[in-house]
């Protein structure tokens, strides 16, 4: 694998990273290392504590960050620019763990392992302020040994103001190459540098080559992951336009979906339409893929859908919204209780007719216990949420490839379901927000080998999709479709389009 065209743009990248910051407030007071020790305050303000907070609910419950920090943010009267300055601080440190974690142990004189989990988040938030924010090194060094004080504990802070102070040493730029320059591979340089596991980076790099994509653009991928996504918003058809719900919020068109709508601000739930359900947050990529998967041509009736893996509810809600101008009806699945609620809130704007039911079944039993009943089927698959990871940037941490051996199995009894549900004529979308080649072509390629030969057709996802957002959009010339953060600035969303032409069950 020749990856020169990657290593190429290394340099360009150290001087670009410097002007790219964030342009997050400035924190600190700027006298604290005047005062003697007994006169300086135990904690820190609000922000790097609530940061600090979510960090550690992250690591012990298992619970994503885009989950925790906005009640959090509420809860304790944050708003603002100081909600501004928590949140890049959290999301920031959390997408950059692998660089800091570099730079940390190249400051400590034991491994990191051996330094308690709380104290490393707390080094780790300390080494996004100087290295990754607008922060001076002054401030950012105190009011995190302040936190730490009042987290955890003062023989702590002392470690942690030591390593800060080294760190604060030295610019970023060279960090960079004091932290390359210990590895020898290339794709371990980049994923040190941007901040991913390096099985990750090695599975980007497959994908987007298998798209056609050059193996350069793997570099602007990994940095595409750690930017901060926008808010964009969907209007459903039939509930309010995409002009009334511009009326009602600052936005501007979103670029591929006609139903998309990216908010400049950054807080949704003061919308009215997105409180009524008449909008919701959405990524266009995924407004895209369920947009063609509801274009996608049948032969015969269009009046019974099924969303196989409904929750949270977003595609279910967008789906059921348009079954609703067409005068067909949708089925949300969700094997699930808690997510099924979800999907029923999702669903309150849409009018009754358009919803048969929202039902907690496994979807691997539907096409056995109800084969033949639906006209189209989508199987938006549980995944690694690998296309995500600028959304959920603790994933990257979390995932491991024995995930994508389990999930990839999941994914061919869904996929096999779905075909036996969907009847003959019928379409079946299968989606993943992951790229990972053993969660889309893979499973695909599959699922087909183990039915009839004939039975089932593939239809041109590319051209529905060039319909929908314009024939300028780069893809691949192949049926289905991939779509990238730094290409389309969406998640890595994937589609296939299947139509059943034959008998499923194998004889």
């Amino acid at each position: 694998m020749n990856d020169d065209a990657a290593r190429s743009t290394q340099p360009e990248r150290r001087n670009a990273q410097g002007r790219e910051r964030s342009a997050a407030r400035t924190r600190g007071d700027g006298n604290r290392g005047s005062l003697a020790p007994g006169e300086r305050r135990k904690g820190t303000d609000d922000s790097r504590t609530i940061a600090f907070d979510v960090l550690r609910q992250v690591a012990d419950s298992d619970a994503y960050a885009n989950l925790v920090l906005p009640p959090m943010l509420r809860s304790r009267g944050l708003s603002g620019r100081d909600a501004a300055f928590a949140t890049e601080l959290t999301y920031g440190t959390l997408r950059m763990r692998g660089r800091y974690d570099a730079v940390i142990a190249l400051c400590v004189d034991r491994p990191l392992d051996k330094i308690d989990a709380p104290v490393l988040d707390v080094l780790r938030l300390g080494a996004h302020q100087l290295l990754g924010m607008r922060v001076p090194s002054h401030a950012a060094v105190s009011e995190t040994v302040g936190l730490a004080r009042s987290r955890v504990g003062a023989g702590s802070a002392q470690f942690v103001n030591a390593v800060l102070r080294k760190i604060s040493r030295t610019e970023l730029e060279e960090w960079l190459e004091l932290i390359e320059a210990q590895e020898s591979d290339e794709i371990a340089k980049m994923s040190v540098v941007d901040s991913h596991p390096q099985w990750i980076t090695r599975a980007m790099r497959d994908a987007l080559v298998a798209s056609g994509r050059p193996v350069d653009e793997l570099v602007s991928l990994l940095e595409a992951d750690n930017a901060s996504p926008r808010v964009t918003l969907v209007a459903r058809p039939g509930l309010i336009s995409v002009a009334e719900l511009g009326a009602q919020v600052e936005s501007h068109p979103g670029r591929l979906a006609p139903t998309a709508l990216i908010l400049e601000g950054s807080d949704p739930g003061a919308i009215a339409a997105v409180r009524d359900g008449q909008a919701g947050v959405q990524d266009e990529g995924s407004q895209l893929v369920t947009l063609a998967f509801a274009q996608a041509p049948l032969e015969g009736t269009d009046a019974r859908w099924l969303d196989m893996c409904a929750g949270p509810g977003g595609k279910a809600a967008l789906l059921a919204s348009i079954a609703g101008t067409r005068g067909a009806r949708i089925v949300a699945n969700e094997i699930q209780p808690h997510r099924a609620d979800l999907v029923e809130r999702s669903l309150a704007a849409v009018p009754a007719h358009s919803v048969e039911k929202v039902q907690v079944w496994d979807g691997r039993d539907i096409g056995t216990q109800e084969p033949g009943s639906y006209d189209r089927v989508l199987v938006d698959a549980p995944c690694t949420g690998l296309g995500a990871l600028r959304r959920r940037p603790e994933s990257r941490w979390r995932r491991t490839p024995s995930d994508v051996k389990v999930l990839a199995t999941l994914q061919r009894e869904l996929l096999t379901s779905a075909l036996l549900a969907v009847r003959e004529g019928g379409v079946v979308a299968y989606v993943t927000c992951s790229p990972h080649l053993a969660e889309t072509r893979t499973v695909v390629s599959d699922v087909l080998g183990t039915l009839p030969e004939g039975s089932v057709e593939m239809l041109d996802a590319r051209s529905l999709v060039t319909e929908i957002a314009g024939t300028d959009v780069p893809l691949a010339e192949r049926l289905d479709v991939q779509l990238w953060p730094h290409l389309h600035g969406t998640d890595a969303m994937h589609l296939t389009l299947l139509r059943r032409v034959g008998s499923t069950v194998v004889a």
